[in-house]
């Protein structure tokens, strides 16, 4: 085989194989970082939560807020709450700053099956009254206005 056609195989594989590893690499890791709501909530099982933030984890796939909930026994309990991911709640109004430790609110989501202090939530609001949508992924549920 000639030196060009050489080149000329392994051009051709650049040009169309390499793009289609890439791409099914992306897409196989971004399938595993995510699940489906109804893989982990159930959203037969409301939670209205009030407490003081401990952390805000902006993140992706989802970000994190880290909420510490007294019981009616006294106890505390810190719940992890999903949203969605960093940039959609940049998108829908939020800021950095909204939610530094200490911050008293009221979430509004859906408790983990497993009955772990953990949620997937739609809304917060705030002590001053403002509520921001927190992007649930619940299909079922009623969007924010």
């Amino acid at each position: 085989m000639s030196y060009s056609a050489n080149h000329s195989e392994q051009r051709c594989f650049m040009k169309h194989a390499v793009p289609l590893l890439l791409a099914t690499s992306l897409l196989c890791s971004g399938a595993k970082a995510h699940h489906s709501f109804s893989a982990e909530y159930d959203d037969k099982r409301p939670v209205t939560l009030s407490g003081k933030v401990t952390e805000m984890k902006w993140s992706n796939p989802h970000g994190w807020i880290y909420l510490d909930v007294t019981g009616a026994d006294g106890n505390v309990t810190n719940w992890a709450l999903e949203t969605s991911a960093a940039n959609g709640l940049i998108r829908r109004g939020w800021r950095k700053e909204d939610l530094p430790p200490g911050t008293e609110l009221q979430v509004e989501g859906w408790q983990a099956r497993n009955g772990a202090p953990t949620a997937n939530i739609r809304v917060v609001t705030l002590s001053d009254g403002r509520r921001l949508f927190a992007g649930t992924s619940n299909q079922n549920a009623q969007q924010e206005k």
